[in-house]
């Protein structure tokens, strides 16, 4: 039993020496384990185990060495040999090793840059690829920038900030790249908002040029309208005589003015030929981008209403020349043509309700401009080329469509004040006439001279066509021109009526009151200014009373001029009559008025000459001489009315010898006269015999009978009371239809009976005949007596 453990024991010590020898170190310990866990002591005899075997090892290896111990001096003696060598190879290969260090170093570096730039290079790479997503839009922002396109540069950004920028956020590029995007576009607001500042302020510049092209372009369309017009009239049977039919016309019918219009060029320039509209447009779709069109839209409405207000205010010499009229209308088309153009070509910057109501604030400054400088306007023709350029001007507008009634209306007030004005200057043509005119009948010397009177005025008259040349026509010079004048002041009226779009008969109507006011109220004033001027004579008078009538005659032809202008019969209800015949009826009369008054002031310088001897005892035996001269005066100024109309030389000569009856009676009755002898009244009874004379001659033809003779019954009856000293026949029949002395007044008899008295009581004559003194005495204070009391009596019954 014994033997069978001992042996199990050693065979298991074998394996435990068999495994330490065949298995690794670091296995060894749980084997070493299993020999103290097995049976006690039985580590001793594993040592005792061990120990044989490594003494049996010891053995095989002292067997070995002994066995290869000549080898190993061998081996020993070879490696003393090549120590030598191996220590010269040492230091070839330290050499080595050191050169190739040194080699080695640059070869690192170059690889560690070559490291570097391959990492760059693969950075590059991606970012290369990542900015390939943004980069586009970015730099196309910054071409449009630089090219100064605005908008698309707005649509890039836009494009990525949506779509590209996302893509990369991650990188730190992109968030500075993201934050730049807002700087940019308010960069981009204030540029295009610059450029809009210098757009307003260039159109505010050249909105003359742009109006002045304008007005130009409506001026041609309506020369054309008018030369096609006048074509059409040319074509009728019956010719419309117009201003413009004194110019000459080519031979296609087109007046030389539409002739040359056909010869400029054809091209027609808009608004937008002349201004360049991109910083409005650009601007507007910048900030409509941006969604800042509202702000925009108000700013462009403010900045050109105070445009408006700047172009509506005109310079204080504007009336002076029709220059600062046009540059001023030319100003305010240029603006509105802007407008017209914006309103058309954006979408909603502008609206109609817009443009209305800065029309119709224009429309009100402009009439209230023009009223007021028109009426500083005393040239006719710079009033007529106003109105042109109020024509013009509403033209164009009105092809902008803007409306322009008001300012048709206006240039009826525009054409009062020119008619105002063509009065003001044909009064002082119609002066220099008179003031030029010889007032004597026109003499034509031969055929061609009569000719060229009769077609400047319409005379007719058979008598004289049959008289020999050289022959007179009765009235003188300035009839035919004062014709030809109304007639030029026709022309001239017509003027402004032509292109205001009214009908045939509203030109009639126009003209025919603008003429009558020339006549009644200018024509007029200066034949009364004429008549009453102190130079004017009698013969000067005649001659314009002569004149009147012919003038008057002319009435019907200027009628029948003006009704050729505008084609309008003088049969229409409501065609307007010439007062003409009144204005020169009214003159004549004024001229016989002082045809009259003259008559009887010459008769008073005469009666102012006469120089009686009121107490002389006996008459020279003839007249006295300043009244031959003043009855000379008379007939020869009498026989100057021969041309007058008959009535009016007869009340001429019957007013001269009734004025010339009172200042004689005047005269013996005058109070400062206290003394008359009957020598006196003999003398006064030879000049009233001289008169009576001069009226029984007939001066004047056409009186019946001893008409004129009437004017000095009054001096002849008491002329003749008193040298037939027929007292009681006076006093017997006074009061009776049938008295002899029916005309002389008791209070005229008694205020020359009492001069006589007192001559008698001092006359010397008749001291030498007292009794016959006394006698006659006597009876002119009983005469005295009874004439006073006819004198009371009939102061009672009054």
């Amino acid at each position: 039993m014994a033997e069978s453990e001992s042996l199990e024991t050693i065979t298991e010590h074998e394996r435990i020496l068999q495994e330490i020898e065949s298995t690794d170190t670091a296995c060894v310990g749980p084997t070493l384990r299993s020999v103290y866990d097995d049976q006690p002591n039985a580590h001793k005899r594993f040592m005792e185990k061990l120990d044989a075997r490594i003494r049996n090892h010891d053995r095989e290896i002292e067997k070995m060495c002994n066995f290869h111990h000549q080898g190993f001096v061998d081996a020993i003696t070879e490696l003393l040999k090549v120590r030598a060598d191996a220590e010269k190879l040492m230091g070839q290969v330290s050499d080595t090793n050191r050169r190739l260090q040194d080699a080695g170093r640059e070869v690192t570096a170059q690889t560690e840059e070559v490291i570097r730039c391959r990492i760059q290079q693969r950075n590059m790479a991606t970012t290369v690829e990542k900015l390939q997503l943004c980069i586009p839009g970015k730099l196309m922002t910054d071409v449009n920038l630089f090219l100064f396109r605005y908008y698309s540069a707005l649509k890039t950004m836009e494009q990525l900030e949506n779509i590209y920028i996302p893509r990369v956020s991650q990188y730190r590029f992109c968030q500075i790249m993201a934050e730049t995007l807002p700087k940019l576009r308010e960069e981009i607001k204030e540029i295009s908002m610059s450029d809009l500042k210098d757009f307003l302020e260039s159109i505010r510049k050249h909105s003359d040029k742009i109006g002045e092209t304008a007005m130009r372009q409506a001026q041609q369309h309506r020369t054309f309208n008018s030369a096609v017009q006048k074509q059409v009239t040319l074509s009728c049977a019956k010719p419309l005589y117009g201003l413009n039919s004194r110019t000459p016309l080519h031979h296609n019918g087109l007046s030389a003015e539409a002739a040359d219009e056909e010869e400029m060029d054809e091209e027609v320039l808009t608004a937008q030929d002349l201004v360049d509209f991109s910083p409005v447009y650009r601007c507007l779709h910048i900030y409509t981008v941006l969604g800042d069109r509202e702000t925009f839209e108000n700013y462009y409405r403010k900045q050109r209403k105070k445009q408006a207000r700047l172009v509506l205010q005109p310079q204080s010499n504007m009336h002076e020349t029709v220059e600062g009229y046009r540059k001023y209308f030319n100003q305010i088309v240029g603006f509105f043509v802007v407008e017209d153009h914006i309103l058309h070509a954006t979408q909603g910057l502008v609206t109609r309700a817009f443009t209305d109501e800065l029309w119709n604030m224009a429309l009100s400054k402009i009439i209230a401009v023009l009223r007021t400088h028109s009426s500083y306007c005393n040239d006719p023709d710079l009033v007529l080329e106003l109105k042109n350029l109020i024509v013009i001007f509403a033209d164009t507008l009105q092809g902008y469509g803007f409306p322009v009634n008001r300012l048709f209306d206006l240039l009826f007030e525009v054409r009062d004040q020119y008619n105002e004005t063509l009065l003001k200057k044909w009064a002082l043509v119609f002066r220099d006439i008179f003031e030029q005119d010889n007032y004597s009948p026109i003499p034509v010397e031969n055929e061609e001279e009569y000719k060229a009177v009769v077609s400047r005025f319409p005379f007719h008259d058979a008598e004289i066509e049959k008289q020999q040349f050289p022959k007179k026509l009765p009235m003188s010079q300035s009839v035919p021109q004062i014709y030809s004048q109304v007639k030029e002041f026709i022309y001239a009226s017509l003027k402004f009526s032509e292109s205001l779009h009214r009908s045939s008969t509203e030109i009639d109507d126009m003209l025919r009151k603008s003429t009558n006011l020339l006549l009644t109220r200018t024509l007029s004033s200066c034949l009364q200014n004429l008549i009453k001027k102190p130079h004017i004579g009698l013969t000067e008078l005649v001659q314009i009373i002569i004149n009147t009538t012919h003038l008057e005659h002319a009435c019907k032809y200027l009628e029948d001029f003006i009704t050729n202008i505008t084609n309008v019969s003088p049969e229409t209800v409501h065609t307007t009559r010439l007062y003409g015949l009144s204005t020169f009826k009214d003159a004549r009369h004024a001229a016989e008025g002082e045809i009259y008054t003259k008559l009887n002031q010459k008769i008073d310088e005469f009666i102012q000459l006469a120089d009686y001897e009121w107490g002389m005892a006996e008459s020279d035996g003839r007249a006295s001489g300043y009244l031959m001269d003043l009855i000379n005066f008379l007939r020869s100024t009498f026989q100057v009315f021969t041309h007058l109309p008959g009535k009016v030389a007869q009340t001429a000569c019957m007013s001269s010898c009734k004025h010339l009856a009172t200042s004689l009676m005047q005269m013996l009755l005058d109070t400062e006269l206290k003394q008359i002898s009957m020598g006196a009244i003999q003398q006064f009874n030879l000049d009233v015999m001289q008169c009576e004379l001069f009226a029984s001659s007939e001066p004047v033809p056409g009186f019946q009978g001893d008409t004129l003779q009437l004017a000095f019954i009054d001096l002849r009856q008491l002329l003749d009371l008193f040298m037939v000293w027929d007292w009681s026949t006076y006093l017997a029949d006074y009061g009776q239809p049938t008295s002899k002395y029916l005309r002389v007044n008791p209070s005229t008899a008694l205020a020359l009976l009492e001069k006589m008295k007192d001559t008698s009581k001092k006359n010397n004559i008749f001291s030498q005949f007292r009794k016959n003194d006394r006698d006659k005495q006597k009876l002119i204070e009983t005469v005295v007596k009874q004439l006073r009391s006819l004198v009371n009596g009939m102061s009672q019954h009054s």
